[in-house]
């Protein structure tokens, strides 16, 4: 019995119990720990399935979705262990992935994203995505995204472009939360906020200035 309480399975599920716990109630750091823990689960779990509209990047981005989702939901005293919880929820959303594949013919996420409006729940006259993320400049058309290559490029260039805080700022307020949500989250204030976004357009602007490629493209 002994045995069993100090092998290695139980030893995880004690630390993936105390990990969820900590996440749930907001510690990013254990979110993140949870993530790299299991990510290599994602990435081998990805690789047992077939995308034909996207890659297998694609199918990641989804694991990682719903490895999210295990950790938002997984509760003690319904699941039998969090690994395989995670690992439903992570099938659970690549399988979704790949039957929106097979009806929509080769398009994962309709190679864009959608930057015209603001953010869901954000409050009338406030930045939208597109502010965010291009500065300035304006364009006409009435949707504008950018190309998913870019979109991935840059995402993976966030934590190297990007500080703890601005980090943090852009998230929330690309989550829908308002300026004052977003300040009394990180215990700031809505100047400090709107400053951090300024930062955030003209950091991601330089980024894709840097590019030497046009980011924004029109969608029909």
């Amino acid at each position: 019995m002994a045995q069993l309480k100090n092998s290695p399975n139980a030893q995880r599920q004690v630390e993936d119990g105390f990990l969820i716990a900590r996440a749930k109630r907001g510690d990013e750091a254990s979110t993140t720990r949870l993530i790299q823990r299991y990510q290599g689960f994602v990435r081998m779990k990805a690789s047992s399935f077939f995308l034909s509209g996207g890659d297998r990047d694609d199918l990641i981005q989804y694991g990682l979705m719903g490895l999210y989702e295990a950790i938002r939901d997984f509760r003690t005293d319904r699941e039998s262990s969090f690994r395989n919880f995670a690992e439903l929820c992570i099938t659970r959303r690549m399988i979704t992935a790949i039957k929106a594949d097979n009806r929509h013919k080769a398009k994962l996420l309709n190679d864009a994203v959608s930057l015209s409006s603001p953010p869901p729940g954000a409050s009338e006259g406030e930045s939208t995505m597109h502010d965010v993320i291009a500065g300035p400049q304006k364009h006409d058309p009435a949707r504008l995204a950018v190309d998913r290559d870019e979109l991935r490029a840059l995402v993976s260039s966030v934590p190297e472009l990007l500080s703890d805080l601005e980090s943090r700022v852009l998230a929330l307020y690309l989550r829908g939360r308002s300026y004052e949500e977003i300040a009394e989250r990180l215990g700031s204030d809505t100047k400090r906020v709107d400053n951090a976004l300024q930062r955030v357009k003209r950091k991601i602007g330089d980024f894709l200035r840097e590019r030497e490629r046009v980011p924004l493209r029109v969608v029909s």
